[in-house]
């Protein structure tokens, strides 16, 4: 490999993970999970957005939004 090719493979690499790393609104990664729990038959949720610092005893973290500032809780209803 020569060192150009590699360099631009490590650039590549660098600008995804740049771009997988980028803070997401609440609402859009809420709608992503939910999605996918959706596709996989999962019913009676309850996916909530909250600040940081509050997030309730019995809910499960399931990413972070609004650039770390809240984390989206789920819960089963």
């Amino acid at each position: 490999m020569t060192l150009f090719r590699f360099i631009a493979l490590a650039t590549l690499a660098a600008a995804g993970i740049a771009a997988q790393a980028a803070p997401k609104p609440c609402d859009e990664l809420k709608a992503e999970i939910a999605a996918k729990l959706d596709a996989k038959g999962v019913k009676g949720y309850a996916l909530d957005a909250v600040e940081a610092d509050k997030v309730p005893a019995d809910a499960k973290v399931v990413g972070s939004c609004e650039a770390g500032s809240k984390k989206l809780v789920y819960k089963r209803g």
